[in-house]
């Protein structure tokens, strides 16, 4: 069996957390993975607090494990959504694209823990200081949101070795029980991942968007600011966005100053195509491990096989390639 210090530290069974995905991670996707065993975890920025509120009763009424709300810390709603979250005394919490101080002493004070998303070596350090319980460090695979600077298989480690005794998870490209066995290699503590539960039954993204996970490669993504530009995303200037390569990435990719002039124009053909379904146009966010989704399958039944794989290939392949 798979146990780590991140099992400890959070009660959970396995080291698997599922990622806080604004419009994807509801409180069906976080009860699903928090009953099997793992961190489910509900995306909060962008709603409405009575909707973070019956996602928080909702995952109550199915198991009584750990669960977690995570944020998209530079968003305006971030306070607001916070006071829930304490409110209800959700047991994790998670903060990315943001300094986290402000909002670490108040969950601390109550027992909750807090861990922070981070894309540089920097981030960690400062999220250390800042008393963060768990730090995940995300690799530019990783789907939605994610640094530009560095991919996971480096900045594991770097991290691991930035932070002291603070447990790190991997995020970015994690799509099976390989790449969980890889990250614990490393020296993580447990793996976090978005795109493979997107692909669940209890996602809340549109079926056209699991439909297009499933059947596209590990090629056909990009990592773009395109869609954040002309959105105006509460974003920091750093951070790009992995989605499904389309006709409107492939145009206007790398025209960010054009982009920025015809804004209202663009965001007004986004947002007819998002109505209508329009993949040619439509932002569809996916990481690099979506070539590893093969079907969309119930979040429990996904757990715990990527956990079985990561089992078995830890037992056996050492005995395959030590002499």
């Amino acid at each position: 069996m798979l146990h780590t210090r991140l099992c400890d530290l959070l009660g959970i069974e396995h080291p698997v957390i599922s990622a806080p995905m604004a419009g994807s991670a509801g409180g069906g996707l976080a009860a699903a993975v928090s009953a099997a065993g793992g961190l489910g975890m509900i995306g909060a920025s962008f709603e409405s607090p009575g909707w973070l509120v019956e996602q928080i009763r909702f995952v109550r009424s199915q198991t009584d494990r750990p669960f977690g709300v995570g944020f998209v810390s530079s968003a305006p709603d971030t306070g607001t959504l916070m006071d829930v979250v304490l409110e209800h005394r959700v047991p994790v919490i998670s903060h990315a694209f943001a300094d986290p101080r402000p909002y670490i002493a108040a969950a601390s004070a109550l027992g909750l823990k807090t861990m922070v998303q981070v894309q540089t070596i920097v981030q960690a350090v400062d999220a250390a200081l800042a008393g963060a319980d768990v730090i995940a460090a995300q690799g530019s695979e990783a789907g939605g949101h994610t640094g530009m600077v560095s991919s996971t298989l480096p900045m594991v480690p770097a991290v691991i070795d930035a932070v002291g005794d603070i447990p790190v998870v991997a995020a970015g490209g994690i799509g099976d029980g390989r790449g969980l066995a890889a990250v614990l290699m490393l020296g993580a503590e447990g793996a976090w991942m978005g795109t493979r539960f997107v692909a669940s039954i209890e996602s809340i993204s549109s079926d056209l968007d699991k439909e297009q996970i499933v059947a596209r490669s590990g090629d056909d993504f990009i990592l773009t600011r395109v869609y954040d530009i002309v959105r105006d995303a509460p974003f920091p200037g750093d951070i790009g966005e992995r989605i499904l390569r389309n006709q409107f990435t492939d145009a206007w990719h790398g025209r960010e100053d054009e982009v920025v002039e015809r804004k209202s124009e663009l965001l007004a053909l986004l947002e007819a195509a998002a109505t209508k379904g329009d993949t040619s146009l439509k932002r569809i966010l996916a990481g690099n491990s979506a070539g590893l989704v093969h079907g969309i399958e119930p979040a429990g039944d996904i757990l715990l096989r990527i956990v079985s794989e990561a089992e078995a290939i830890l037992r056996n392949r050492p005995d395959t390639i030590l002499r």
